[in-house]
């Protein structure tokens, strides 16, 4: 039995758990940092007098450096390994999100926040290739959904953070708190090993028999003394690649859906703090309704983890983006409080769904060869909707009926962006991955 096919058949069990924890509590920290940026904006604002375009400009930037970071990270992720640069990716945000508290002007922020995005952008593709391996394939949707949970908790704590720190203390004090999770570096690279089928994929091959054979020690499984292996043919790794005749079709729908969902949801929730104060809701208000959607996420997370191998990737990814579609269109529509935290709840249920369904069916479209440096580049093509919705979103809310303009325009693409996995998507319920 070759080595990829016993890391298959371990049983899920604590290693796949703590596994799972170690590297959510990773992404926990990127959303942290993402979901900060979006509660310090309207303080930011007021204390700087920043026009729209700025303000535009520092959520803009950090998209710029965060597709920078996906791709690059990517292909690094791919040559030296998931784990180190899982750290690094950490190390790099981290640090740069503590020395925004001592930006002296806007220049210093800007440069400060491309690096932030480099790093954050370059964690999520990684990791989700990282646990993507180790996971059995009868249950790694279930897994890469509830490892994207943890963006709802990093949210949450951005929220609480924010809510208590900055109307108190100030956003000096939110950026410095954001700064904490590099002390978490080491755990990483302590307490996960690095990717099996990496380690095959790069002729790694004693190191990667000792990991499974701890594993199998671990499971109380039958431990096998040989060390067996597919033929591997090792090939360098190239953009033109993604294109190819088997890929071109998955690389396509992959950045559409990419694009057009990461455009809607940092459109939407980056911004949603200062639209509440833009429809008159005062800062700390504002905060009480952004958390109420926010803890709506977690739900969605856990019914999407259900329906993933339930009902598979495809027909869950459509039917969550679709339903979110409706509910942004009601939400930009509402004209009463209760109105606006109903549909904003199921708006956050439904997209954050939808993105542990994405970041499932991502890796699972490329082999291991290719896996991160094209999960990173979608990731990227994300980022530019990322760096395109806040500019958009700030020319809207200069005009009469911003807030409904803003809604419908989200509802758009998020129609377009279902119909595009509808059309293009291929299921891959229960694939495991070469």
């Amino acid at each position: 039995m070759d080595i990829i096919s016993r890391l298959q058949r371990l049983p899920v069990g604590r290693f796949h758990y703590r596994l799972l924890a170690i590297v959510g509590l990773g992404w926990m920290f990127d959303a942290m940092d993402t979901g900060m940026i979006a509660f310090i904006m309207p303080s930011l604002v007021k204390a700087w007098q920043l026009s729209p375009s700025q303000s535009g400009f520092i959520v803009s930037l950090t998209f710029v450096g965060m597709a920078l970071g996906a791709v690059v990270a990517g292909r690094l992720a791919d040559q030296f390994g998931r784990r180190t640069v899982l750290a690094c990716t950490l190390a790099i945000y981290s640090t740069a999100t503590a020395l925004c508290a001592f930006a002296p002007n806007l220049t210093y922020l800007l440069i400060l926040r491309f690096l932030v995005g480099i790093g954050l952008g370059g964690q999520l593709p990684v990791a989700v290739s990282l646990v993507s391996e180790y996971i059995p394939s009868q249950v790694r949707g279930r897994f890469i959904v509830l490892l994207e949970s943890f963006w709802g908790l990093g949210w949450l704590c951005a929220a609480l953070i924010s809510y208590w720190i900055i109307p108190k203390i100030g956003w000096h004090a939110a950026f410095l708190i954001g700064g904490l999770p590099l002390f978490y570096v080491w755990i990483i690279l302590t307490k996960i090993p690095e990717s099996v089928p990496y380690l095959v994929n790069k002729g790694k091959i004693q190191q990667a028999h000792q990991i499974v054979q701890d594993l199998e020690k671990q499971s109380q499984i039958t431990v096998i003394d040989i060390a067996e292996v597919k033929p591997v043919t090792i090939q360098k790794v190239s953009f033109k690649q993604l294109w190819q005749r088997l890929f071109y079709k998955r690389t396509l729908m992959l950045w559409l859906i990419w694009f057009g969902i990461v455009f809607s949801y940092y459109g939407i929730f980056t911004w949603l703090p200062s639209l509440l104060v833009k429809q008159g809701f005062d800062i700390v208000k504002s905060f009480e309704y952004v958390l109420f959607m926010i803890l709506a996420q977690l739900p969605g997370y856990v019914v999407a983890a259900w329906c993933v191998e339930k009902w598979g990737r495809k027909t869950t990814l459509a039917s969550f983006i679709l339903l979110c579609a409706v509910s942004t269109y009601f939400f930009g529509q509402s004209a009463s409080n209760t109105s606006l935290i109903v549909w904003g709840c199921l708006m956050s249920f439904f997209n954050l769904g939808a993105w542990g369904v994405l970041y499932t069916y991502t890796p699972e479209q490329y082999p291991t060869l290719m896996r991160a440096f094209g999960a990173g580049w979608a990731s990227a093509i994300g980022r530019v909707g990322g760096i395109t919705a806040p500019l958009i979103v700030t020319q809207l809310m200069v005009l009469d009926g911003a807030f409904h303009r803003v809604f419908f325009m989200f509802t758009a693409v998020l129609v377009a962006v279902a119909l595009v996995v509808i059309v293009l998507g291929e299921e891959t319920k229960g694939k495991i991955l070469d």
